[in-house]
């Protein structure tokens, strides 16, 4: 079968840095710079009333689509909205770290007391979609329509665009076309494919990518294999973090993801997890929790000095 040309403009990459990849010290010498993203979606899923359908992304991943209102599913996504993100409000604030909200612009515009408290906040928005639906199979001008009604958005509520983007799990191939034709991108998180930001170059224009990491993630909640209780993830995220630190010297340093949601880490139970990792994090020698938007700012600025040991 011929392959279509615009399927062919993303050639994979398999090699990136290779055996040597940058030897980088982030600012104030942390080794490992700890990315903690807090994924908003609630109130722009997909549900009936809007869109003749359920999302199956609530407390259980069902693979079924019952034609009829989900409330089960419906009041799940709300408790995020209502509760759960002020959970974690609270944990941010007790413990003064530095967070990415990764912010689909319907469900800010329906959260406006969220939206008052991000403004007062060092926080920064990550580009999180018009709302949390799948982008693979939308058609090209459809998803165009949608990135420029989320960044008039976004400047409407917060008073700013958002400087990176990263789609629900699935782009489509057309994303980072539109991406680079919009302009003002700091960065582009969609893909998942390295431990330390890069640029590549996409039909004539360089972008720099700030891989996204869906390892460390609280929707293992649902998925199997996943965690069962909040040790699991919390012991997850602390491996991770101690081998990290660990090869630092060897390697340099390393930028970690760790995707939460509230509707699920906002659980009191699945919060106390999380309440583990950042402790760990602070207690933790040449660890240190940075905002997306300074990963990439540094990135772009220092580059070049970095020394790719043999």
């Amino acid at each position: 079968m011929p392959t279509d040309p615009q399927q062919a403009q993303q050639p994979r990459d398999l090699v990136g840095y290779g055996p040597h990849p940058p030897f980088v010290t982030w600012p104030g010498g942390v080794k490992l710079a700890v990315n903690l993203v807090l994924n908003y979606e609630e109130g722009s899923e997909y549900n009936w009333l809007e869109d003749g359908r359920n999302d199956n992304w609530g407390e259980y991943n069902l693979t079924g689509n019952m034609p009829v209102r989900d409330l089960g599913t419906e009041t799940h996504y709300e408790y995020g909205s209502r509760a759960g993100v002020w959970r974690l409000a609270r944990l941010f604030d007790r413990y003064d770290i530095p967070v990415t909200f990764s912010a689909c612009a319907v469900a800010l515009e329906r959260n406006p007391p969220l939206v008052e408290w991000m403004k007062a906040r060092r926080h920064d928005l990550m580009g999180h979609g018009l709302r949390w639906i799948d982008y693979t199979t939308m058609e090209r001008a459809e998803e165009e329509r949608h990135l420029h009604e989320a960044i008039a958005l976004y400047e409407k509520l917060l008073g700013k665009r958002p400087l990176g983007w990263n789609c629900r799990s699935l782009p489509s191939v057309n994303t980072r076309d539109l991406l680079v034709e919009e302009g003002g991108f700091l960065y582009h998180s969609d893909p998942c494919n390295d431990d330390l930001p890069y640029f590549l170059d996409h039909r004539g224009t360089e972008i720099l990518v700030v891989p996204y990491s869906k390892a460390l993630n609280d929707s293992r909640y649902l998925v199997a294999p996943g965690y069962s209780n909040p040790r699991d993830f919390a012991e997850d995220c602390r491996s991770a973090i101690d081998y990290m630190l660990s090869e630092a010297d060897e390697t340099g340093g390393r930028m970690l993801t760790i995707g939460i949601h509230a509707r699920w880490t906002g659980q009191p139970n699945r919060a106390s997890g999380l309440r583990e990792v950042i402790e760990h994090v602070q207690q933790s020698d040449g660890a240190a929790f940075m905002r997306r938007e300074d990963i990439a700012r540094f990135w772009h600025a220092n580059h070049a000095r970095f020394e790719q040991r043999g």
